[in-house]
């Protein structure tokens, strides 16, 4: 043994610094790939890890009985091109009527809705399991507004969602609100 050196049985400085080296390249390669395959569950789009917030809009019979049947009908989960899209919580304050699926980018239903100025005389209509939907693009997505019932209803879909949403949904609003002739003024 030298004469400045004592024998105290921790590690020395250099295995210190290489195990410290290696627990930090260890948590970063975990970390990496965590991101990168995920948690090696099944993912479901549904899951976003917490409730949806969403902007309330404008929507005078959200608080009607029609919407309140609409809404307790709509089913828990949704198809969208092979995908299940499962129920979300809404973040509060929740806006009245409304419902969505799946997530980060989510389909949201609203009922109560004010008529949509897009439905005129001259509007293009679509019939999907015995519904009238007018159909308004947007930007990454489009909204489909129930025009045939009592109350509107409009649902929301990201880009590139399939039709299962919108064809489950009309079988819902078709077996809860009897139809009505679409109002254009």
């Amino acid at each position: 043994m030298s004469s400045g050196a004592q024998e105290t049985g921790a590690p020395s400085r250099k295995v210190l610094v290489v195990a410290a080296a290696l627990a930090v390249a260890l948590a970063i390669a975990v970390a990496v790939v965590g991101l990168t395959y995920g948690s090696g569950e099944p993912s479901d789009a549904g899951e976003s890890g917490g409730p949806l917030p969403l902007v309330a809009v404008p929507a005078p019979q959200s608080d009607t009985p029609q919407c309140g049947r609409l809404i307790e009908a709509l089913p828990p989960e949704l198809e969208s091109s092979g995908t299940t899209l499962q129920r979300r919580e809404l973040a509060e304050p929740a806006p009245p009527a409304t419902v969505a699926w799946g997530g980060p980018e989510a389909v949201v239903l609203r009922c109560g809705l004010e008529r949509p100025a897009e439905l005129t005389r001259t509007a293009s209509l679509r019939s999907i399991n015995g519904v009238q939907w007018l159909q308004v693009p947007g930007q990454g997505s489009a909204t489909w507004y129930v025009v045939d019932r009592d109350v509107y209803a409009a649902l929301t879909v990201p880009e590139g969602t399939g039709t299962g949403p919108l064809q489950a949904v009309s079988d819902t609003v078709s077996a809860t609100l009897p139809p009505v002739p679409p109002r254009f003024d």
